[in-house]
């Protein structure tokens, strides 16, 4: 318990901190969601700074943030300029998307990388293994931007797949079995983007974890037994492996969620990286700190996800 409180409190300052800092970052950037009304002939320098008087946009910074910490205990995380009313409701069907695309997306990316991974250590220095190291090198190399506006492509090229959205026109009066595959053929696109994204950095810490292991004594000693060579990957060298492993998880949380940001806007996937593009240009800052602060939130818990897997794994964290 103290493991996980130290944790948990550690969680809170991070959240704090960030809070704070883009709370004072936003909100001392040149200009606001009144600059447009501004530069409308039409509308009076009164009514301006009604709204400002309204919005609490001239309050002091240190009450505008105590406000601001109080609507996010609330749930509404801040008061949207654009569509006149709170944050909050705007957020959870997005976020459920997001959570929904990455989750899936990740699950997929560790289902292929792992073993590709060990197979890649097993096979060090031969000629396929090289071949498979130029490979995912080659995927490294590729920009993200540029291979979702491939997958884009392929979809208006083809139509095998829908070019955007999660569900299509008339889904309600589709038959079961016909929801699933549709849901299925949308999903198809934004997580094969993501899982060709991640998959190739998985691949290779995962070799190295376990290259590193298959050189130790214990692997020797286990092969001089007479071990079979997949008994001795998969029950020996990869749990010995799986420290760095664990702790990769939560790393590969944080890139595929920037990563679905680039993924949603390009293949318009309804998730948080539309709101966020069509917020920032709008000057709307509270969804913009709501969606910042959410995907903190995210990003947090997987990193808290991994350090328990870790505590649970590794008996010397324990004894720490």
């Amino acid at each position: 318990m103290r493991y996980v409180v130290r944790r948990l409190t550690h969680a809170v300052l991070i959240l704090l901190a960030i809070s704070f800092l883009s709370f004072a970052l936003l909100q001392w950037a040149p200009g606001d969601f009144l600059d447009e009304l501004r530069m409308n002939p039409r509308v009076s320098a009164q009514t301006v700074e009604g709204l400002r008087d309204k919005y609490g946009l001239d309050e002091p910074f240190p009450i505008r943030y105590a406000r601001w910490v109080q609507s996010t205990f609330k749930g509404d995380m801040g008061f949207s300029f654009t569509y006149n009313g709170p944050v909050g409701p705007l957020l959870w069907t997005r976020a459920r998307n997001t959570l929904m695309l990455t989750g899936i997306s990740t699950l997929i990316a560790w289902a292929v990388a792992l073993p590709l991974g060990i197979w890649s250590a097993a096979r060090r220095g031969r000629w396929d293994d090289r071949l498979f190291s130029a490979a995912t090198s080659t995927l490294l190399a590729v920009p993200d931007l540029l291979l979702f506006l491939l997958l884009l492509l392929l979809a208006a090229r083809t139509g095998w797949f829908p070019a955007g959205g999660m569900a299509s026109a008339g889904f309600d009066d589709l038959s079961a079995w016909d929801k699933v595959k549709d849901v299925c053929l949308h999903f198809a696109l934004p997580s094969m983007g993501l899982a060709v994204v991640t998959v190739p950095i998985l691949v290779r810490h995962i070799r190295a974890a376990m290259i590193e292991t298959l050189g130790s004594p214990f692997i020797r000693a286990a092969r001089g037994h007479g071990v079979a060579q997949s008994r001795l990957l998969w029950r020996y060298a990869l749990p010995a492996s799986s420290n760095p492993l664990i702790s990769l998880l939560g790393l590969s949380i944080a890139g595929m969620l920037s990563a679905s940001a680039i993924a949603e806007v390009v293949l318009s996937w309804p998730g948080l990286g539309p709101l966020m593009v069509q917020s920032v240009l709008g000057r709307d800052v509270y969804v913009v700190l709501a969606v910042v602060m959410l995907s903190s939130v995210f990003l947090v818990l997987g990193n808290l996800f991994a350090d328990l897997l870790l505590f649970a794994s590794d008996p010397r964290i324990r004894v720490e």
